[in-house]
């Protein structure tokens, strides 16, 4: 029989690592906003799953790139224009990676506040067993 205070331990802590890798993902993202032709970065989540069952915890999934169309930006004097001045932009919209780390902010807080109530628990449950 599991332990019940470690699983949900585990859980939460499973949520920190996938959100983490999500922020980043983000973070990448709002800092390449202005690279021409960098393509936005999707963070995706994947279940664990270990010996046919599943086990409740979740990972960072593989990087998806969107694929929506590179916005074409008129500046004739750049070096990446093309013969008419046009070159392709970044497909990062700043206000949809705000909106993300703010959603991906709230999840990770969530997660460890699971993982500081759990050890809290467990710590309890000790005392009582002890007394």
């Amino acid at each position: 029989m599991s332990d019940p205070f470690s699983s949900a331990r585990l859980a939460a802590m499973s949520g920190l690592n996938a959100q983490s890798t999500r922020l980043v993902h983000i973070s990448e993202n709002m800092a390449n906003a202005d690279t021409p032709g960098y393509r936005r970065k999707i963070a995706s989540f994947e279940e664990v799953v270990s010996g046919g069952r599943e086990t409740g915890l979740v990972r960072a999934g593989p990087v998806q790139l969107d694929q929506s169309d590179l916005p074409l930006i008129y500046d004739p004097s750049h070096p990446l224009a093309d013969e008419n001045g046009y070159y392709q932009g970044s497909n990062v919209d700043l206000v949809v990676e705000i909106a993300d780390a703010r959603e991906a902010q709230r999840s990770y807080e969530a997660n460890l506040k699971m993982f500081q109530q759990a050890r809290e628990m467990s710590r309890g449950l000790l005392d009582l067993l002890r007394k």
